[in-house]
């Protein structure tokens, strides 16, 4: 009997798998679905990174001016609004956050210009950018006054109507009424129960490793003019419902950050070191604007800080700053950018000054 070998039909080999050619194209179609979805993938992250970056730069930016608008707005201001101001700091025309007259309450430096005595222009961590444009600015409208109940010259003790005013002996002070302002050092403060404080002579807190230096005050008596080092200083009442506030004096800049890269930074009289306020900041330039009296007026375009013939208005130069326009450079921390280079933007902002007629 003979044997008959059996074939497979058409059908049976159609199911016994695929060909190496259709394995082939499979995985080609694989490839290509798979390469789409990591492309789209890799550019939603990038977008979602860029959109991240713009959105820090915008919030770092915000911060920035909002911080640096907020002082400079109230430059030479007291709750009060006195126009005229004593000052009894010991060594104040050395000291360039005491220096409020005839320096001024408002002073610019240009790029490359040093603000002596302030921050030096360098490469070390917290020296200044030599791009970079800074500001000084010293107040006493910043902080909300405790009211004034009474005043005892004499003695140098300010009554103050509450126990929880919050100022401590060294602190300084802007003490006010309608007539006339003072800046001076607090050397005492309440005693248990009693809300007051006094601005008495001396007071002096000797420097050393961590401390910032106190000038004291050169005299108790704070009336307008006390003249530099209290050469011509006499006594003046200040009149309940004045006020008593804190004095602040700041310089902003662009410098150096410990990363290797430039922040926004701060100063102020009792930092040891500058304050780091916000990175990706890399220039800042700022400009003014100038009204002089009439008929002159407003000034018809912004000039440089050394377009200021003088910060506090003489007759010689009768121009007073009326607003200052801040100009940041901002950089990402990353390069989320076209080319593969770090998201940049250039951010103005411009602030009024409430106190043109300050010194």
């Amino acid at each position: 009997m003979s044997a008959h070998r059996k074939h497979p039909s058409p059908t049976s080999a159609r199911q016994a798998g695929f060909s190496l050619i259709e394995l082939m194209v499979a995985l080609v179609l694989g490839l290509v679905v798979v390469g789409g979805v990591i492309n789209i993938f890799l550019t939603n992250q990038q977008a979602s990174r860029s959109n991240e970056d713009l959105g820090r730069l915008q919030e770092s930016s915000r911060l920035s001016f909002e911080l640096m608008a907020r002082e400079i707005r109230q430059a030479g201001g007291n709750p009060c609004g006195a126009l005229v101001t004593a000052n009894v700091l010991n060594n104040a025309e050395n000291l360039w956050w005491a220096n409020w007259d005839p320096r001024g309450t408002l002073e610019g430096f240009d790029a490359g210009v040093e603000a002596t005595g302030i921050v030096a222009i360098g490469n070390a961590e917290g020296e200044r950018t030599n791009n970079s444009s800074a500001i000084r600015v010293l107040s006493g409208g910043m902080f909300d006054g405790v009211p004034i109940t009474g005043h005892n010259p004499a003695t140098g003790v300010v009554s103050l109507a509450t126990t929880n005013h919050g100022f401590v002996e060294g602190d300084y002070v802007v003490i006010c009424d309608g007539e006339t302002a003072a800046i001076a050092q607090v050397t005492a403060s309440s005693a248990a129960g009693v809300g007051s404080i006094t601005h008495g002579l001396g007071g002096e807190v000797i420097a050393g490793p961590g401390v910032v230096g106190r000038p004291g005050n050169c005299s108790s008596e704070l009336a307008f003019p006390s003249g530099l080092n209290c050469a011509s200083s006499v006594p003046k009442t200040f009149a309940a419902g004045g006020y008593v506030t804190r004095y602040s004096a700041s310089t902003w800049y662009v410098g150096n950050n410990a990363r290797g890269g430039t922040s926004l930074f701060r100063i102020g009289p009792n930092d040891v070191a500058p304050v780091e306020v916000t990175d990706g900041v890399t220039n800042m330039t700022i400009e003014y604007l100038t009204m002089s009296p009439p008929p002159a007026g407003i000034a018809a375009d912004w000039v440089n800080a050394a377009a200021i013939g003088a910060w506090v208005p003489t007759a010689v130069a009768p121009a007073a700053v009326v607003a200052v326009r801040l100009q940041l450079d901002m950089q990402s921390l990353n390069n989320t950018g076209t080319d593969q280079a770090p998201l940049r933007r250039q951010l103005i902002h411009v602030v009024n000054l409430r106190n043109r007629a300050a010194p």
